[in-house]
């Protein structure tokens, strides 16, 4: 039995550092973000959904996302955002599963998503890890990396669930505030899930 952790944390927290990490340690990772970019430009049914909720112009005449124009007007917009969230998350979800059967030989696997926990696609996985890191060093690298500008951050912190909130539901916590090691920190993890894959299939 293949045993399903998820990795959380708000913008900026290094979810992504991390799962790298664990790539490199051989362990399949499902990218939940990148899977919903490829639902929202690849699922008909999702794409009429998302015209409907957010009008034509949300796709381009050559039927590409404009996901600068959907992310501002659904982190805008409470209403628009669950409707959005209720059509994609499902979508994601479905693929997981297909996913899942195509790596059901790994002892584990790590599900990468930043609303785990808000979804509840957390209930169907085997442990949580929350990526915390101090709020000003999370909108320094969100900023950076995807040239948000502090109100577009704070908009999208503001439908995420807080750090202190997450903690609740997180069974493990990686520490990515540049003072503890993260790698130490995943193979800590790393080997902890392995240990557990190996007694469960004992």
């Amino acid at each position: 039995m293949t045993i399903k952790v998820g990795i959380t944390g708000g913008i900026g927290s290094g979810k992504s550092v991390v799962c790298q990490i664990f790539s490199l340690l051989g362990v399949p990772v499902f990218n939940s973000d990148l899977e919903g970019r490829s639902i929202l430009e690849n699922n008909d049914q999702v794409i009429a959904s998302v015209k409907e909720i957010f009008g034509p112009a949300a796709y381009s005449a050559e039927g590409k996302p404009d996901r600068k124009l959907i992310a501002s007007m659904a982190f805008s917009d409470a209403v628009k955002l669950k409707k959005l969230n209720a059509v994609i998350h499902p979508a994601v979800s479905n693929r997981f599963s297909v996913w899942l059967t195509q790596h059901a030989l790994a002892s584990y696997v790590v599900k990468e998503a930043a609303i785990l926990v808000e979804s509840g696609a957390y209930k169907d996985l085997d442990y949580l890890v929350l990526v915390s890191a101090p709020e000003e060093l999370k909108r320094i690298r969100a900023a950076k990396r995807d040239h948000l500008s502090p109100e577009e951050i704070t908009r999208r912190s503001s439908n995420q669930m807080s750090e202190t909130e997450l903690t609740k539901y997180a069974q493990f916590i990686i520490r990515n505030d540049e003072e503890e090691l993260l790698i130490p920190q995943v193979l800590k993890l790393h080997e902890f899930f392995s240990a557990e894959s190996a007694r469960r299939n004992a």
